[in-house]
C-alpha cells in the first residue's frame, strides 16, 4: 500500500515538479532559457512517467476491481466540514488519467518541434505541465473540491495558454473571453456543491452516491441543473461555447491538448462520475440531452462555412462534445466515455496535422520574405492551401486517417463511438425514459454525422488535394511550393501513433450485438463496457438485434453519402465555386451559419452592454457618491475630532499634570462609590 501511495504521488508530483523547475530557473536563469532540449527533455519526462506508472495501475487493475483511495493528508478542517487532499483509483479515473498522459506526453513531444523557434519555449513547457497537474487532480480527485481545484486549475492553464502570445490583442482578448465564460459555470458549480454537503455533510464520492436516498426530488433536479451549467461552459455546450473558437488563437499543440483531448471533457466526467445522481432524474437527463443534440447541429453548421483550418476544427470540436453530451443525456455514460478516447485520439491528431501545416505555411511566408517579396498572408487558410499531399506525405496520410475515423467510416475508431451514441439515443426513445423526443433527437445526431463527414472531408481535401493556391491568388507567391516541406520527426511520430489509436481504439468498443447474431449467445466482447459498468450508471440497451443493424447500416450510409458530396464538390480545387453554390442553395440560412448565428452579436447586445451601461450610468455614480462618499466622510469624521482634541496637546508639563490627578480621583471615585 506504502508504494502504491508512492506511485500514485509520483503521478500527480512529477508534472508540478516540471513546471517548477522550468518555471523557475526560466525565470531566474537567462541562460536556461536557450537549453531547449533540456527544457523538453524535463517537460517530457514530467509526463510521460505518470504515463507509465498510469499502465501499471492499470495492469494491475480488472473490471471488478474495488475503488482505492490514498489520502495523503488533511487538507481543510473546520467544524463539521472536512476535505482531504485523496485520490482515487478506480476503472473511471485511470481510464481518464491514460488519456491525460498519455496523449498530453505525445503532444508534448510535438510541442518540441513545433515551438523550437520561440523566445517563451521554457515558460510554454511549464504552462503544459502545469495543466496536467490540474487536469489530474481534477480526474484523481476523490471529492467534489479537489476535482474543482483542479478544475480551476486546467481554467487558469486555458488562460495562460490561449493568451501565450498576449502582445497579439486578438489573442490576448481570446484567454479573457475563454476565462470568463468558464466562470460563468463554475459559478453554477459552486452551488452545486454547496446543495450537495447540506444535504450529506460531505463532498467525498463515496457518501455523495451512497447517499443519494437522502436527496429530495427537488434537490436532485437542481443540483443536476447546476452542475451541468457548470459542464456546459468547460465543455463548451449552449449557451457557454463561444469561447471555444476563438480559443483557437493559442499555439496548436494547445489546441490539441486542452481544447480536443483533455480539458473540454471535464464536463462530461463530471457528470459520468455522478451519473447514479442523474439517472434519478429523466427531466435533467432530458435537457442534457436536448442541449448536447442543439450544439452538435449547431456548430456542424457553422464548421461548413469556415475557411480557417483550425476553425472548423475548433467547431468540429464543439459538435462531438454535443454527442458526448447526447450519449449522456440518454443514459449512455459509457458511450460517451468512449467517444471521449476516441475523440481524444483522432482531434489530437487533426489539431497537430492542422498545426504541422500552418508550421510550414509560416515556413513558406518567411522564405519569400527572407527572397525580398512583400506577401502577407493567412497561414491558416485553406484558400491558400492545396497540394501539400506531396510534399508532406506523413501529415497527410495521418490527417485522411483521422478525418476518416471522425467521419465514422468502419473500421476505425469514430465509426463505433459515434454509433453507440447514436444507439443510446434511439434506445431512450424506446426504452427506460419512453420518450418519443429522443427519436428526434437521433434524427438531430444521423444530420450532424452527415455534416461532420461533409466538412472534414471539405477541410481534407482542400488542404491537400489539388494544386497549391497560394501563388494563384498572390502573383509574387508563384514557386512558393518549392519551400513546403515535411516536418521533422518530434512532430510526425505523434501523428502516427495518434493516427494508429485512431484506426484501432475503436475495438474497445465492438458492439456485443455483433457477435451474438451469429453465436446466439450473449456475448461480452465489448471492452468498455464491462470495464466501466461497475463505475457508471448505464440505462440498459434493450433494442433488438434488428434494430441496432438498422442503426448501425443507417449511419454508415449517411457517413458515407457525406464524404462522397464533399468528394463530388471538393476533390478538384473548386473551394470557392463549391463553397458559392451551397451559399446560393442555402441562402439566408448559409449567412446565418457563416456569421455563427451572431451569438457573439447577441451576448454584446443583451449582456455585455447592458452591464457597460449600467455600470458606467448607475455603479460608477453609487461607487463614488456613496463608496466613495461614506469614505470620504469617515475621513473627514475623524479628521474634526482630530483637529478639535488637538488643542489639549498644550506643551504644558502641569496641564498634564493636572489631568492626571483629575483621572485619579475619578476612577477612585468611581471604585468607592
Amino acid at each position: 500500500m506504502e508504494s502504491a501511495t508512492a506511485l500514485l504521488s509520483l503521478i500527480i508530483a512529477l508534472p508540478l515538479a516540471g513546471f517548477l523547475i522550468n518555471g523557475i530557473i526560466g525565470l531566474f536563469v537567462e541562460s536556461f532559457r536557450t537549453k531547449k532540449q533540456l527544457i523538453g527533455i524535463i517537460a517530457n519526462t514530467a509526463v510521460f512517467i505518470p504515463f507509465v506508472i498510469a499502465v501499471y495501475f492499470f495492469m494491475n487493475m480488472n473490471a471488478g476491481s474495488e475503488a482505492v483511495v490514498f489520502k495523503l493528508f488533511t487538507w481543510i478542517e473546520a467544524g463539521s466540514f472536512s476535505v482531504d487532499i485523496a485520490y482515487r483509483i478506480d476503472q473511471l479515473s485511470i481510464m481518464m488519467t491514460l488519456v491525460v498522459t498519455g496523449v498530453g506526453f505525445l503532444i508534448h513531444l510535438y510541442s518540441m518541434g513545433y515551438m523550437a523557434d520561440d523566445e517563451g519555449y521554457w515558460k510554454f513547457f511549464a504552462y503544459l505541465n502545469l495543466f496536467i497537474f490540474a487536469m489530474l487532480n481534477l480526474v484523481l480527485g476523490n471529492n467534489l473540491l479537489l476535482l474543482f481545484l483542479g478544475w480551476e486549475g486546467v481554467g487558469v492553464c486555458s488562460y495562460l495558454l490561449i493568451g501565450f502570445w498576449y502582445t497579439d490583442m486578438a489573442k490576448s482578448d481570446a484567454a479573457k473571453k475563454a476565462f470568463i465564460y468558464n466562470r460563468v459555470g463554475d459559478f453554477a458549480f459552486l452551488i452545486a456543491m454547496f446543495m450537495v454537503f447540506q444535504t450529506v455533510g460531505s463532498l467525498n464520492f463515496d457518501a455523495i452516491l451512497g447517499n443519494l436516498e437522502a436527496f429530495s426530488e427537488e434537490y436532485i433536479v437542481a443540483i443536476g441543473l447546476l452542475m451541468f451549467v457548470g459542464a456546459t461552459g468547460k465543455s463548451a455546450q449552449i449557451p457557454l461555447f463561444v469561447w471555444l473558437p476563438d480559443a483557437m488563437a493559442g499555439p496548436t499543440p494547445v489546441s490539441a491538448l486542452i481544447h480536443a483531448a483533455t480539458m473540454v471533457t471535464s464536463g462530461i466526467y463530471l457528470i459520468s462520475r455522478m451519473s447514479p445522481m442523474y439517472v434519478l432524474s429523466p427531466e435533467v437527463m432530458l435537457v442534457v440531452a436536448v442541449i448536447g443534440a442543439l450544439t452538435a447541429i449547431v456548430a456542424a453548421t457553422i464548421a461548413i462555412t469556415q475557411n480557417d483550418i483550425k476553425s472548423v476544427l475548433a467547431y468540429s470540436t464543439v459538435s462531438q462534445l454535443g454527442y458526448m453530451f447526447l450519449a449522456l443525456g440518454a443514459g449512455g455514460f459509457t458511450a460517451a466515455m468512449f467517444h471521449v478516447v476516441t475523440h481524444a485520439f483522432f482531434k489530437a491528431c487533426l489539431f497537430l496535422g492542422s498545426g504541422s501545416v500552418i508550421h510550414t505555411m509560416h515556413h513558406v511566408e518567411h522564405e519569400l520574405e527572407h527572397e525580398g517579396k512583400d506577401v502577407h498572408f493567412d497561414p491558416q487558410d485553406m484558400r491558400n492551401m492545396g497540394g501539400l499531399r506531396k510534399y508532406m506525405p506523413s501529415t497527410y496520410k495521418t490527417f485522411l486517417i483521422s478525418t476518416i475515423a471522425i467521419a465514422g467510416i468502419p473500421p476505425l475508431a469514430g465509426f463505433f463511438s459515434k454509433d453507440e451514441v447514436l444507439a443510446m439515443a434511439a434506445n431512450a426513445g424506446a426504452g427506460e425514459f419512453g420518450s418519443y423526443m429522443y427519436m428526434a433527437l437521433w434524427g438531430v445526431g444521423i444530420i450532424t454525422a452527415f455534416l461532420t463527414a461533409f466538412y472534414m472531408f471539405r477541410l481534407t481535401l482542400t488542404t491537400f488535394h489539388g494544386e497549391f493556391k497560394l501563388g494563384k491568388r498572390f502573383k509574387e507567391a508563384i514557386g512558393a511550393e518549392k519551400y513546403l516541406h515535411e516536418s521533422p520527426a518530434t512532430m510526425t511520430i505523434p501523428l502516427w501513433t495518434l493516427a494508429g489509436a485512431a484506426t484501432v481504439g475503436g475495438f474497445l468498443g465492438v458492439p456485443n450485438f455483433i457477435v451474438e447474431t451469429f453465436t446466439h449467445e450473449e456475448a461480452h466482447v465489448n471492452l468498455l463496457h464491462n470495464w466501466l459498468h461497475h463505475v457508471t450508471a448505464d440505462v440498459e440497451l434493450t433494442l433488438s438485434h434488428a434494430v441496432e443493424w438498422g442503426l448501425m447500416a443507417t449511419s454508415i450510409v449517411i457517413a458515407v453519402l457525406g464524404v462522397v458530396v464533399a468528394f463530388r464538390m471538393y476533390n478538384n480545387n473548386q473551394q470557392q465555386e463549391s463553397d458559392a453554390a451551397i451559399a446560393k442553395r442555402f441562402g439566408g440560412l448559409y449567412d446565418l451559419w457563416k456569421d455563427k448565428y451572431n451569438l457573439d452579436e447577441v451576448y454584446e447586445g443583451l449582456i455585455v452592454r447592458p452591464i457597460v451601461r449600467v455600470s458606467d450610468k448607475v455603479l460608477a455614480v453609487f461607487d463614488m457618491k456613496v463608496v466613495d462618499g461614506f469614505v470620504n466622510a469617515t475621513a473627514g469624521t475623524v479628521k474634526l475630532f482630530g483637529s478639535l482634541f488637538r488643542y489639549v496637546q498644550t506643551g504644558v508639563v502641569s496641564s498634564y499634570a493636572l489631568a492626571f490627578v483629575i483621572g485619579v480621583i475619578v476612577i477612585l471615585y468611581l471604585m468607592v462609590m
